[in-house]
């Protein structure tokens, strides 16, 4: 099954998404477009541009489509569109929503792992809290309105961990 971890930064996500992967050793592992960008050469600027965000959204749709049927995906396309649209609200998808709409039906299970009430990770203004919130807020609208169904979780690592195996562990039955 595919699994794609979404969240904001500093959430917890990457951990979340390394620790499953070694619950699930047999699964493929996909690092966030980001990294995997990084290490192919490609600069992004300082400051993130909705421009770096659409070209990371482009290579998670490229991550689904090449994914084997197992497979772990820290980010998916969805959390890149609602970073693009929390730094400039201007750009238009339309030519690239049909494609999000048709990679994220190949995804099985969608976790979510939101910021949580006291937040569990402390963000230094040079970790930009604000977007960091607004992208966690427009997680939650795209969430609606692309009708997924995501599994929320929270907690510490460990209970994370655990309401994951215990969805997937249903969804196996």
């Amino acid at each position: 099954m595919r699994i794609a971890i979404l969240g904001a930064h500093l959430v917890g996500k990457t951990t979340l998404a390394e620790k499953l992967h070694e619950s699930f050793p047999e699964y493929e592992f996909y690092p966030e477009p980001y990294f995997e960008l990084q290490e192919m050469g490609f600069a992004f600027s300082e400051m993130p541009t909705g421009d770096d965000y659409k070209i990371q959204l482009e290579h998670s749709l490229k991550q689904i489509v090449r994914s084997n049927r197992n497979a772990i995906f820290d980010r998916c396309p969805i959390d890149l569109l609602a970073y693009a649209l929390a730094v400039d609200n201007t750009l238009n998808f339309s030519s690239v929503f049909t494609k999000i709409q048709n990679a994220i039906k190949e995804i099985d299970v969608f976790v979510w792992v939101p910021i949580e009430e006291p937040d569990r990770i402390s963000c230094s203004d040079s970790n930009l809290p604000e977007l960091r919130y607004e992208v966690n807020d427009l997680l939650g609208e795209l969430i609606d309105d692309f009708d997924i169904e995501v599994i929320k979780v929270k907690g510490n690592l460990s209970e994370r961990l655990n309401q994951i195996q215990n969805k997937i562990e249903e969804l196996k039955r």
